[in-house]
């Protein structure tokens, strides 16, 4: 046992009888921070660490590489600016990285805050595990940044992708993603066996692995169908490259396609989250309670489900004229 130890078990002999176990765990968590010169965490060189260690945990939770990968981009990023022990951050280098991160050319304030939320991620869990006594992000607050309304896709938009559209998967594609609103990495992950016709209806493995259930219309029914007769393979995958050799399509695939349909059609933006977006818009707009729209999306929190949905303005003004003027 090493100096450090051997003075925080001293001291915690002696405090035994005169504090509770609340107060004992404080305690060593103080005396440990302070004391032990052998922990393996102290220091820059621990750093690498408790990323790892956080990291795990977050594999854990079912959180997915993707956004782990994200996570160790910005952390580590963090880690290398500070040059400190991360048991040693204070809250004013945490603010001067974010003052100093948002003063960079073409960044924004949403940006900025999806940077404090997961160096905050990681010192809450810090904290939780004890190798902190307290999270340095905890008086660091929301960033705020002007509400933008995102733009959807448009009745006219969405029929001349459908035009547009050479290849049957891609019409498939189109169809599933504008009447489910599911996520494109959810939709990628989907199997042939996975699609009920019959019911109109697929399970889809959101994040955290977390199943629901979506629905589709009948022109997707329609068009799936024909992908898949036309289809000679026997991979199970519902989506798959073409080309002679068929394997998965992946979530790259599926935003390359799009946007390349995007530009060829001369419209703006094209990606699939904006069918998520607008599937949402139009659901609320067309009266669905909220919190079904909630279910739909997959959303823990009724709060995001709100971000994601934009209500029709000249709605708006005709409900003003009903109800108030």
């Amino acid at each position: 046992m090493n100096e450090g130890k051997a003075k925080i078990q001293q001291i915690e002999n002696m405090m035994a009888g005169s504090l509770n176990a609340g107060q004992c765990e404080l305690l060593h968590a103080v005396l440990r921070h302070c004391l032990d010169d052998d922990d393996a965490t102290k220091g820059v060189a621990g750093n690498d660490k408790m990323l790892e260690a956080f990291f795990s945990a977050k594999r854990l939770e079912g959180c997915s590489e993707r956004s782990i990968s994200y996570y160790g981009s910005v952390l580590r990023r963090f880690v290398t600016k500070t040059d400190k022990s991360l048991r040693d951050v204070s809250t004013e280098d945490v603010r001067g990285y974010l003052i100093e991160y948002g003063e960079r050319a073409g960044v924004s304030r949403v940006t900025v805050d999806n940077v404090r939320r997961v160096i905050s991620s990681l010192f809450s869990w810090l904290e939780a595990e004890d190798y902190i006594l307290k999270s340095p992000v905890r008086r660091i607050k929301k960033i705020k940044a002007p509400q933008v309304i995102k733009p959807v896709i448009s009745d006219e938009e969405m029929e001349r992708m459908r035009d547009g559209c050479s290849e049957a998967r891609d019409l498939a594609i189109i169809d599933l993603l504008a009447s489910t609103g599911m996520r494109v990495g959810e939709l990628v992950r989907l199997d042939r066996d996975d699609i009920d016709f019959e019911g109109r209806q697929c399970v889809v493995r959101g994040k955290g692995d977390k199943e629901r259930r979506v629905y589709f219309d009948a022109r997707t029914k329609v068009h799936l169908s024909e992908y898949l007769a036309s289809r000679s393979d026997e991979d199970s995958a519902l989506f798959v490259s073409l080309g002679p050799r068929c394997r998965r399509l992946e979530i790259g695939g599926v935003e390359l396609r799009l946007r390349e349909l995007g530009r060829k059609l001369e419209l703006s933006r094209v990606h699939p989250h904006k069918f998520r977006r607008t599937m949402a818009t139009k659901a609320i707009d067309k009266g669905m309670p909220i919190e079904q729209v909630q279910v739909l999306l997959g959303h823990s929190k009724i709060d995001t489900t709100l971000c994601y949905a934009m209500v029709d303005q000249e709605n708006v003004r005709q409900s003003h004229r009903r109800y108030i003027a």
